[in-house]
């Protein structure tokens, strides 16, 4: 492997003179080579304790992929980074340690193969499929249209990941695994269950790199919501000793991340404990689909179309009075919620009422981009103190809607608000880098989830592995 840096992204720091060595050993601490008749021969008290002594400690310090397509559907994204660990047992960096805890060394993005994109949607809507026109050699039913597309998201995951290892310049065998949360094409947390659409297998086979999939589903086991996942990265990545910080992520759905203030005092846990994270409401999903309705555009780009409109107040406050919005936190949503079709019958229901509005589709853009601000704002604001100097850190796609970051700064007249990129990590990777995390996390053995945040009975190590 040759260095990787050579593609990453101009706004975040490169290293071109990294030591890439994953800390593989090929012998245990006793000494013995690690073959697999010595394993077989050693007897250990637990499975604990034989893997210690194996396959995880070399997991621990390594090159990750970490994917992300998210419910905007805009495309999908992958990263290369690698981790540190450089904090002591209370949570706290080492002042001497200047090794940073994260390093991303390349990037990538593709968009969705249009057919596959258009059945992507369908499958996330309730009996959306109907709505397809299968030709002689596609499926007719849901179920069969759900195979089809894990087996055709599997391969373009793979020529994404493939494509970010050539321009990198990056062996597969230098990248111990690849995170892939898959398509979210349905999530019930009410039922109990979540569906993210992926086959694994295809992955690893055209990699040549383990996989680690099905984030959500073992958070559920335990009673959680199996999201939001990423607030236990941003504790682990962002959380400081100096103040609150709150991350913002805005992508099809918005969700916050509370991370109190770093305190000896305090042990891992207990921090772990005090962090608060949960979906705030919707998006750019609703953004970029009345866009794409109205325009030759997929996304409102910096939020000019709806700068260019007024806010309907009578339509934003019969929108805000969507159930969700007064629900209690740990609470998450997505498309079952949230939906094109859920905006037209509210649409509706405001022309039978308010018959006397003219409004004009520019104006129901600034009126959704001002739902996403103050439905946001109003959740950071119980968590900030006037008093204080507080920072909202944004990232995600509506990182770079000028508009809707203009909005939440007045929505927010306490906080500074700026993108993440501020903290050294590109607003556009956040959550691709969160899921290259999360695998570590699994292949190390360590929870993933936060059951202050998703409502879990406990932290569990989350994920399934498809080892290449």
């Amino acid at each position: 492997m040759t260095n990787p840096a050579s593609i990453a992204d101009t706004n975040d720091t490169t290293y071109s003179n990294m030591n890439f060595d994953n800390g593989k050993d090929n012998t245990l601490d006793n000494g013995l080579e690690k073959s697999s008749d010595n394993i077989d021969d050693l007897n250990y008290a637990t499975l604990t304790d034989a893997l210690e002594q194996t396959v995880f400690e070399s997991f621990d310090d390594g090159l990750y992929i970490g994917m992300m397509s998210g419910t905007s559907l805009d495309g999908m994204d992958a990263v290369l980074c690698q981790f540190n660990d450089n904090v002591n047992s209370d949570g706290i960096n080492n002042d001497d340690d200047t090794q940073q805890p994260m390093r991303l060394l390349a990037t990538c993005s593709q968009n969705f193969p249009p057919r596959l994109r258009e059945v992507l949607l369908a499958l996330c809507q309730p009996n959306g499929v109907q709505e397809l026109t299968p030709t002689d050699d596609e499926p007719n039913s849901e179920l069969d249209w759900f195979g089809w597309a894990s087996k055709e998201y599997g391969e373009f995951a793979s020529d994404v990941v493939n494509t970010l290892l050539q321009q990198s310049n990056t062996d597969s065998e230098s990248v111990l695994a690849i995170g892939c949360h898959g398509q979210t094409v349905r999530h019930r947390p009410q039922m109990g269950f979540t569906l993210q659409l992926v086959d694994a297998n295809i992955i690893a086979e055209r990699t040549g790199i383990s996989v680690v999939s099905d984030f959500r589903r073992r958070d559920m086991a335990v009673g959680g919501q199996g999201a939001p996942l990423v607030p236990a990265f941003h504790q682990a990545l962002f959380a400081t000793p100096a103040c609150t910080r709150i991350l913002l992520n805005l992508g099809g759905i918005a969700n916050i991340t509370v991370l109190p203030a770093l305190t000896s005092d305090l042990s891992n846990n207990q921090q772990a404990d005090s962090v608060v994270g949960y979906d705030t409401g919707p998006a750019n999903l609703l953004l970029d689909a009345w866009t794409a309705l109205h325009t030759d555009n997929d996304y409102d780009a910096g939020g000019a179309w709806a700068q260019s409109g007024q806010v309907v107040e009578p339509l934003l406050n019969q929108l805000i009075e969507h159930p969700f919005f007064a629900r209690s936190y740990p609470k998450s949503t997505g498309r079952e919620d949230f939906n094109l079709a859920w905006l037209q019958d509210e649409l509706q229901k405001f022309d039978q009422a308010s018959a006397h509005i003219r409004y004009s589709s520019a104006d129901v853009q600034a009126t959704l981009t001002e739902l996403t601000a103050i439905s946001a704002s109003a959740q950071i604001n119980m968590f900030i103190q006037a008093h204080e100097s507080s920072s909202v850190y944004v990232c995600g796609g509506g990182a770079l809607n000028d508009y809707l970051m203009t909005r939440l700064q007045a929505h927010l007249p306490h906080c500074i608000v700026e993108t993440t990129a501020s903290l050294g990590l590109n607003p556009a990777w956040v959550e691709a880098v969160a899921f290259a995390w999360l695998a570590r996390q699994t292949l190390i053995g360590e929870t993933g989830n936060l059951p202050a945040v998703t409502g879990a009975s406990k932290g569990v190590v989350l994920g399934q592995v498809c080892f290449a």
